[in-house]
Protein backbone atom coordinates (compact mmCIF):
# COMPACT_ATOMS: atom_id res chain seq x y z
CA UNK A 1 0.00 0.00 0.00
CA UNK A 2 1.06 3.04 -1.06
CA UNK A 3 0.14 6.41 0.93
CA UNK A 4 1.61 10.11 0.28
CA UNK A 5 0.55 12.77 2.41
CA UNK A 6 0.20 16.35 0.53
CA UNK A 7 1.44 19.43 1.69
CA UNK A 8 3.90 21.91 2.62
CA UNK A 9 5.27 20.68 6.10
CA UNK A 10 2.31 22.49 8.09
CA UNK A 11 1.60 21.48 11.52
CA UNK A 12 -1.60 20.01 10.26
CA UNK A 13 0.55 18.27 7.51
CA UNK A 14 2.54 16.66 10.47
CA UNK A 15 -1.05 15.81 12.38
CA UNK A 16 -1.99 13.86 9.60
CA UNK A 17 0.94 11.91 9.19
CA UNK A 18 0.44 10.90 12.96
CA UNK A 19 -2.89 9.80 12.25
CA UNK A 20 -2.17 7.93 9.60
CA UNK A 21 0.90 6.17 11.08
CA UNK A 22 -1.12 5.50 14.46
CA UNK A 23 -4.03 3.99 12.14
CA UNK A 24 -1.94 1.77 10.48
CA UNK A 25 -0.77 0.44 14.01
CA UNK A 26 -3.84 -0.04 15.25
CA UNK A 27 -5.05 -2.29 11.98
CA UNK A 28 -1.19 -3.88 11.68
CA UNK A 29 -1.64 -2.97 8.29
CA UNK A 30 2.19 -1.91 6.88
CA UNK A 31 2.22 0.73 3.82
CA UNK A 32 4.66 2.98 2.41
CA UNK A 33 4.12 6.27 3.83
CA UNK A 34 5.44 9.23 2.14
CA UNK A 35 5.42 13.25 2.54
CA UNK A 36 5.90 15.34 -0.65
CA UNK A 37 6.31 18.52 0.01
CA UNK A 38 7.00 19.79 -3.82
CA UNK A 39 4.58 22.14 -5.17
CA UNK A 40 4.63 20.89 -8.62
CA UNK A 41 3.95 17.35 -7.48
CA UNK A 42 1.33 18.37 -5.04
CA UNK A 43 -0.45 20.51 -8.11
CA UNK A 44 -0.65 17.23 -10.13
CA UNK A 45 -3.32 15.36 -7.67
CA UNK A 46 -5.34 19.01 -8.37
CA UNK A 47 -6.39 19.59 -4.91
CA UNK A 48 -7.39 22.83 -3.71
CA UNK A 49 -5.69 22.69 0.00
CA UNK A 50 -3.47 20.92 1.71
CA UNK A 51 -3.13 18.52 3.75
CA UNK A 52 -4.10 16.35 1.75
CA UNK A 53 -4.18 12.18 1.77
CA UNK A 54 -3.58 10.14 -0.92
CA UNK A 55 -3.66 6.47 -0.96
CA UNK A 56 -2.72 3.97 -4.10
CA UNK A 57 -3.12 6.64 -5.69
CA UNK A 58 -6.77 8.44 -5.22
CA UNK A 59 -6.70 11.29 -3.10
CA UNK A 60 -9.17 10.48 -0.42
CA UNK A 61 -9.28 13.76 1.72
CA UNK A 62 -7.78 17.68 1.12
CA UNK A 63 -8.50 20.61 3.48
CA UNK A 64 -8.23 18.48 6.37
CA UNK A 65 -7.33 16.55 9.03
CA UNK A 66 -9.70 13.58 9.13
CA UNK A 67 -10.38 11.64 12.39
CA UNK A 68 -8.44 8.50 12.59
CA UNK A 69 -11.70 6.42 12.31
CA UNK A 70 -12.05 8.14 8.74
CA UNK A 71 -8.25 7.35 7.68
CA UNK A 72 -8.94 3.64 8.78
CA UNK A 73 -11.62 3.71 6.61
CA UNK A 74 -10.27 4.79 3.72
CA UNK A 75 -7.25 2.08 4.38
CA UNK A 76 -9.66 -0.63 4.66
CA UNK A 77 -11.16 0.75 1.18
CA UNK A 78 -7.80 0.27 -0.92
CA UNK A 79 -7.72 -3.09 1.05
CA UNK A 80 -10.36 -4.46 -0.45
Amino acid sequence: MDIKILGPGCSRCASLEKEVINALAEMDVTADVKKVKDIQEIMSYKIMSTPALVVNGKVKVAGKVPKREEIKRYIKEELA
